[in-house]
């Protein structure tokens, strides 16, 4: 069974994260959220969005970007950021099995100093023009491809 992760870097919306963790539970995928968020994790909106899926989330919070840094050091895993400023389509990458795949804030993305961190970055190939794919939309796709290759 495949081992990656998801992390969501200060999530805005709650809607989105409930529906990432949503996700990630039903897969079995284990959830990484980088603090502070931009609500309240025990916001109703991300309850009505994770519905009763939260309670079997595989979630692990991270006070900063630091101590998730700190963190993945000690795992030795690979980290996969989704950027409109990457090159490399999602598709074009060999995942392994053990990846994190690391999504920004729906505002603004992730700062520079984190874009520098990662060992690969990604795009997903859009008509001109389009500015962004819903942060959950873009998860979902990614990790099915993630799980494709991986095997699930």
């Amino acid at each position: 069974m495949p081992d990656i992760r998801i992390a969501l870097y200060q999530p805005d919306i709650p809607g989105n994260t409930g529906t990432i963790l949503r996700l990630s539970a039903c897969l079995g995928i284990a959830i990484d959220i980088i603090e502070p968020a931009g609500f309240d994790i025990s916001d109703r909106n991300l309850k009505r969005a994770g519905m009763d899926y939260l309670a079997v989330a595989a979630l692990t919070r991270h006070i900063s970007w630091t101590h998730f840094e700190e963190w993945r050091a000690t795992t030795g895993r690979r980290l996969v950021l989704a950027s409109t400023k990457a090159a490399l389509p999602y598709t074009d990458i060999q995942y392994k099995p053990d990846d994190i795949l690391l999504f920004g804030r729906e505002s603004a993305g992730v700062p520079d100093h984190v874009h520098d961190k990662a060992d690969e970055r990604i795009i997903i190939p859009m008509i001109e023009g389009q500015r962004s794919i819903n942060v959950a939309m873009s998860a979902a796709m990614i990790t099915g491809e993630v799980l494709r290759q991986v095997g699930f």
